[in-house]
């Protein structure tokens, strides 16, 4: 039951050491579509002084647990149901979010209330960490990231690499300022967004 995904293993280094000087004073973070688990356990293993809380859609729990009960890990926590449209999630206010891989594959209407969603749940100067592929100014910042984003639209219409300078208007909507843009293996990157204090 456990799955195992290739591109986990492949860039879960390069994003540990991107978001761990982000997370050194946080306790808790809750992960935005956990997928098959790998990064909640590799991450969470990395950095004991966080409780991990994973979610996802209720079909991907089955591997998170897995993953979960064999890292035998006491700061990860066993998944939630997050539906990002959702008003309400079922969650207490943390000090950061974590995703990684979701926003090209959600609809933008999910992508727009996911950032909603973060603004309402992430405790004051805390940060949302966003890993992915991105456009910038409406171009593709690669041509293997355009053949991605034609192979996305024909698994799902409403899939598609989203552009940088939208996601910086949703996060700057719900009180987020971006603090810095890393460039990420694989023409991927992370972006680092902190929550107002005054939002």
């Amino acid at each position: 039951m456990r799955k195992f995904s290739e591109a986990c293993e492949r860039n879960k280094e390069s994003i540990l050491n991107t978001i761990k000087p982000y997370l050194n004073y946080s306790k808790s973070l809750l992960e935005i579509g956990s997928g098959t688990g790998q990064h909640a356990a590799y991450f969470a293993s990395a950095m004991p002084q966080l409780t991990w809380q994973t979610s996802d859609l209720r079909e991907n729990h089955p591997s998170i647990i897995a993953w979960i009960e064999s890292s035998e890990l006491n700061n990860l926590r066993k998944p939630f149901t997050l539906d990002v449209s959702s008003r309400y999630w079922d969650i207490e206010p943390v000090d950061a979010i974590f995703t990684a891989n979701t926003a090209h594959i959600m609809s933008w209407d999910s992508v727009k209330s996911m950032f909603s969603g973060v603004g309402k749940n992430l405790k004051p100067g805390g940060h949302f960490l966003i890993y992915g592929p991105f456009n910038v100014a409406g171009k593709f910042t690669s041509e293997s990231n355009e053949k991605f984003n034609l192979w996305l639209q024909q698994q799902n219409p409403d899939s598609a690499i989203r552009d940088y300078e939208d996601i910086l208007s949703h996060a700057r909507h719900n009180g987020l300022s971006l603090i810095e843009r890393h460039q990420m293996p694989a023409n991927n990157m992370l972006l680092a967004f902190q929550k107002n204090v005054s939002f």
